[in-house]
C-alpha cells in the first residue's frame, strides 16, 4: 500500500463566521429514492441555497459507479445492484454503516474535488483517532484504511460545480456481502469496521462525531434549520 500523509492544517473557519451547513437526519431509507432526491436537489438549487449534509443508513444494496465494471461483482445474491452516477467502482451499503452525503457548492467554498476528498478522508481519520485507531489515506485509492483494510469508502458526482454523494463508514455491520464483490474494484481488498477495532460502539455517538469532524474539516457550522 502506498500511503499518503494527510495535511494537519484543518479547513475549519471560526465557528461564528463559518457558513452554515444544513443537517438532515434521514434515518434508514432505501438507496434509490435518496439518490434521486440528491440529484433533484442539485439540479434545482439556487446560488444562495445552503449547502447540506444528509446522514442516512441504507438497507442492503450494492452500488456500481458510472464507469464501474460489472465483473467486479463476483456472485449473484439477493442484494440488489444499482448503477449510479458517482465515480468509483462497486461498494456495499447496509445496516450498521453510517452514510454521509455532501451536497455542496464547491466554487462558493473555494474547494476543488481533490481538496474535498482530502478533507473528507481527514475527517474520518480524526474520528477514528477519537477511538484510539490509527488510519491512513491512499494516494492510489480514495478512502480510509486501517492496516490495509478499508473502513470508509468515498464517491462523488460534480455537476456545474455542485457535488453530491459522499462517504460511507463501516461501524457495526455484517461484512459478509463484501465477499461477493471486489470492493471499490480492488481484488482481495480487505474491509473492516469500527466495532472490530474498538469493541462495542454507540452508533449515534459515531454519527455525531462524523458530522462534527466533517463540519470542522470543511469549514462549516452545523444548522438544523
Amino acid at each position: 500500500m502506498t500511503a499518503r500523509a494527510v495535511p494537519e492544517t484543518a479547513g475549519a473557519a471560526d465557528s461564528e463566521s463559518a457558513p452554515p451547513l444544513r443537517l438532515r437526519r434521514l434515518g434508514r431509507r432505501d438507496y434509490e429514492p435518496v439518490w434521486q432526491d440528491m440529484r433533484a436537489f442539485t439540479e434545482a438549487r439556487q446560488a444562495d441555497d445552503l449547502d447540506e449534509l444528509w446522514l442516512v443508513e441504507h438497507p442492503p444494496v450494492y452500488t456500481l459507479g458510472q464507469n464501474g465494471r460489472p465483473e467486479n461483482i463476483l456472485a449473484v445474491n439477493d442484494i440488489p445492484v444499482i448503477r449510479v452516477d458517482r465515480g468509483g467502482q462497486v461498494t456495499y451499503h447496509g445496516p450498521g454503516q453510517v452514510v454521509a452525503y455532501l451536497l455542496l457548492d464547491l466554487p462558493r467554498r473555494g474547494l476543488g474535488v481533490r481538496e474535498l476528498v482530502t478533507r473528507m478522508e481527514r475527517a474520518v481519520i480524526a474520528l477514528l483517532a477519537d477511538y484510539g485507531i490509527t488510519a491512513e489515506a491512499r494516494r492510489d485509492a480514495p478512502g480510509v484504511y486501517v492496516d490495509g483494510a478499508k473502513i470508509a469508502a468515498l464517491g462523488l458526482r460534480v455537476r456545474r460545480g455542485r457535488c453530491y454523494h459522499g462517504l460511507s463508514l463501516n461501524v457495526d455491520m455484517d461484512l459478509a456481502p463484501f465477499a461477493d464483490i471486489h470492493p471499490c474494484g480492488y481484488p482481495g481488498l480487505a474491509v473492516t469496521q469500527l466495532r472490530d477495532l474498538a469493541g462495542p460502539v454507540d452508533a449515534a455517538e459515531v454519527s455525531q462525531r462524523l458530522i462534527d469532524h466533517l463540519a470542522e474539516q470543511l469549514g462549516y457550522r452545523l444548522s438544523d434549520n
